[in-house]
């Protein structure tokens, strides 16, 4: 069997969630360990956090130099300056073939994302410990939003406390489809979620039917999740969620309004918390209302209205 390379990469682990989706999207990646601790009679003793390790399949050795640098500058381009990106110092090693399929499912384990929503993922077993409690059950695949980061579980709060049965949801950027399902689950009369590849699309289907949206009314999976942008939807809906690097928010912010019916909810995040002026300054000047700024560590989100 071939064998793979580990990538180790040292960042600031204050972006791990916005890395990650990144060399998900350049690598052939079987798995990512963001963090491993060791712990003695409860204490933990060592914590590799700020360390990724990234196990990467193929039969060649990619351009680990200039991918990796040209990631970086992406992120610098967004207005990410060096101290909120880390050092990237990067090691290489190549190793015997494991099945890194099933190897890097061990790093999963149920999430309580909120006080009402877990996420478990696919291959375990998990019993409901509240009558009310809404279960997602998730095959991450090599998609982004998952319930374990951060910037998701500040968008389910955001749905927890201002979504109504019956409302329409739209997720730009739906990554595993997480949202979108979460939203359906609690009783949208219709959802839709875009992202802009192919495999992230495929994965937040399959979610869906794992979650038994297949069976519902309405819900089409090739119509209600799509390889979209913001710009091109022409549907308005009562509550949109965009978990989004902070400038993409601010550049999309009239595509996000656009697509809201009056009245409407629109839950940002995806903003480190020194970057939340940028987002802001976006909403104020779209007209549009904060009711709501949701904290989380170092994130920050914003739930804004559409006045009529």
């Amino acid at each position: 069997m071939n064998n793979y390379f580990e990538l180790r990469i040292k960042i600031n682990p204050d972006i791990t969630d916005i890395v990650t989706d990144m060399f998900f999207d350049v690598f052939d990646c079987e798995g990512i360990v963001t963090t491993e601790e060791s712990y003695k009679d409860l204490e933990m003793t060592n914590s590799t956090e700020g360390t990724l390790r990234i196990f990467i399949k193929g039969d060649s050795r990619p351009d680990f130099k200039n991918i990796i640098q040209e990631q970086k500058d992406i992120l610098k381009s967004r207005g990410l300056t060096d101290e909120e990106l880390g050092s990237w110092e990067f090691s290489i090693e190549e190793k015997e073939n494991q099945d890194w399929s099933e190897k890097w499912k061990e790093k999963w384990t149920v999430t309580h994302a909120t006080d009402k929503v877990t996420i478990v993922p696919s291959w375990l077993e998990y019993t409901p410990k509240l009558e009310e409690e809404i279960i997602i059950n998730i095959d991450p695949g090599c998609a982004f939003g998952t319930g374990t980061h951060q910037t998701t579980q500040l968008c389910m709060r955001a749905l927890e406390k201002y979504f109504k049965q019956g409302m329409s949801m739209a997720d730009i950027g739906t990554g595993s489809g997480i949202l979108a399902i979460m939203s359906k689950k609690m009783g949208a009369s219709n959802i839709y979620g875009c992202d802009i590849e192919d495999d992230v699309i495929e994965t937040a289907r399959k979610n869906a039917n794992i979650n038994g949206l297949d069976k519902l009314q309405p819900f089409n999976e090739n119509t209600d999740f799509q390889v979209n942008t913001a710009d091109n939807i022409t549907e308005q809906f009562d509550f949109v969620c965009a978990n989004i690097l902070h400038n993409v928010l601010a550049e999309i912010m009239p595509d996000l309004k656009r697509i809201m019916k009056d009245s409407a909810y629109l839950s940002l995040s995806g903003i480190l918390d020194e970057k939340r002026q940028i987002v802001l300054d976006a909403v104020m000047k779209n007209n549009l209302k904060v009711v709501d700024e949701i904290h989380q560590n170092q994130w920050v989100s914003f739930v804004v209205i559409k006045d009529n």
